[in-house]
């Protein structure tokens, strides 16, 4: 029996792929919007977000729809994989129409992983067109793989305690409403279990000892994807919602050294939901994706908390 889809994949007409350098320890992840492309926008907070056609998304921009949605590692220098991207979609006959070609749109966020495995294994255009062909409807793989190979979590001890953040990924069902999520998971922060216990990080606690940040890079990157019909500004509404999620899964969230980004993404094929069961279910979905990471990439009894001695 095949098993069932509970990852971001089960909302129709998305797709997701991975290319994964499990040496270098970085990777990229490609979501693919339905042809016709899907309606979207971000939040971005912290002081240093690493982004490509982030201002495109602000709800005032004229363009409404993009065609796919990268995220990466190798720091700004993994940007490039969206041109990898890019081509595949050119190629498929899919983008923006404009007088003298389609032009795909595709918006980028990327995690500093640098320090994780080689600083100069990173992501380019060949790597992102990669993931892009790889992308397929099927279960989302996850833990240490595409844009989550090299993310840690809980690392304000600077790295003392620190584990595996990786990509997680969760769809959510409600009352015929449907969301997916998925995270890359890379923050400063410890990550909190549902009963508000460290699920992986150090689990002191910032202040134990003096916090030096020195020059580590940390971000949460967050896709939220429906079905349901939304305006580009209720698609920032959510991602600001999302974003506002983390806050109850990780701890401390969104500090000066967290760069996170949010983005959603609707397909715009059925009518809109419930706004309120909608950003219930966004949130629910943003939590158990950023748990998801963690634990798929930190499997069998060595959990974080036993490694952060929680």
């Amino acid at each position: 029996m095949t098993p069932e889809n509970t990852t971001l994949t089960a909302v129709p007409g998305f797709q997701v792929g991975h290319w994964t350098d499990p040496v270098g320890q970085t990777g990229c992840t490609v979501i693919l919007c339905p042809p016709e492309g899907a309606v979207a926008s971000a939040s971005f907070l912290g002081p240093s977000p690493g982004t490509r056609e982030g201002v495109l998304l602000a709800p005032e921009k004229k363009v409404e729809r993009i065609h796919a949605l990268l995220l990466t590692g190798g720091s700004a220098f993994g940007l490039a994989a969206a041109t990898g991207v890019m081509r595949v979609l050119e190629e498929r006959g899919i983008g923006h129409i404009t007088p003298f070609a389609r032009v795909p749109l595709v918006p980028a966020a990327v995690i500093y992983d640098l320090g994780s495995g080689d600083p100069q294994a990173r992501p380019g255009d060949a790597q992102g067109e990669a993931a892009a062909r790889a992308a397929s409807p099927a279960p989302v793989p996850r833990g240490r793989v595409g844009a989550g190979t090299g993310a840690t979590a809980g690392k304000y001890l600077g790295g003392v305690g620190a584990v595996p953040g990786g990509l997680g990924s969760v769809s959510l069902t409600r009352q015929g409403v449907q969301v997916g999520a998925l995270a890359v998971v890379n923050p400063i922060g410890d990550v909190l279990d549902e009963q508000g216990g460290v699920l992986a990080g150090p689990g002191v606690g910032p202040g134990a000892v003096a916090f030096t940040p020195g020059d580590v890079e940390n971000t949460t990157l967050i896709a939220v994807v429906t079905e349901h019909t939304l305006t580009k500004a209720a698609c920032r509404r959510l991602a600001d919602a999302a974003q506002a999620a983390l806050g109850g899964v990780i701890r401390p969230s969104h500090t000066d050294w967290d760069g996170d980004a949010a983005f959603v993404l609707s397909a715009a094929t059925r009518p809109p939901a419930d706004p309120l069961l909608l950003v219930t279910l966004v949130q629910e979905a943003v939590q158990g994706a950023v748990r998801d990471a963690v634990r798929q990439a930190n499997p069998g009894p060595d959990r974080p908390g036993a490694l952060s001695g929680a």
